[in-house]
């Protein structure tokens, strides 16, 4: 089976994921899910999944999804996808770097208040990840 402008395939590896993507010349970025994100946001209902993976699926196109927010000053450059329904407020704390997004922590809420647990993990998440990423460029070169 022939893929019109396909040229590569990319792996995603991190904790607890690796991910085969196909890429074409007008494929989006990636979508890298941290820590157990991706575990957590298959938790949520279909229906905020679905509205939550279009948000990321614009964020992913350049667009600009339908229901974010920043976080700053608390975590700069850092952005929240909102879905909600009649039990939980559900968001998705992501941030893109270098043309990709990267899921820091997905988490659910009864109140308009955001945890400092949840902001606490965001934050280590992405130490953790700008550690990463700094090392893997220190290897490149």
């Amino acid at each position: 089976m022939a893929f019109p402008g396909l040229y590569k395939y990319l792996y995603t590896v991190g904790p607890k994921h690796a991910t085969l993507l196909f890429v074409s010349d007008t494929s989006p970025p990636n979508v890298v899910f941290e820590g157990d994100s991706r575990d957590i946001i298959r938790s949520f209902p279909k229906d905020i999944r679905s509205d939550l993976g279009t948000d990321l699926d614009r964020v992913q196109n350049g667009e600009k999804p339908l229901d974010s927010a920043p976080m700053s000053p608390i975590l700069p450059g850092v952005f929240e996808l909102r879905g909600d329904d009649q039990s939980f407020w559900y968001r998705v704390l992501y941030k893109q770097i270098e043309g990709v997004v990267y899921v820091l922590h997905c988490f659910k809420k009864k109140t308009n208040k955001t945890s400092l647990n949840d902001i606490k993990l965001a934050r280590e998440r992405l130490t953790r990840l700008k550690e990463r990423l700094a090392e893997q460029k220190r290897k490149k070169n």
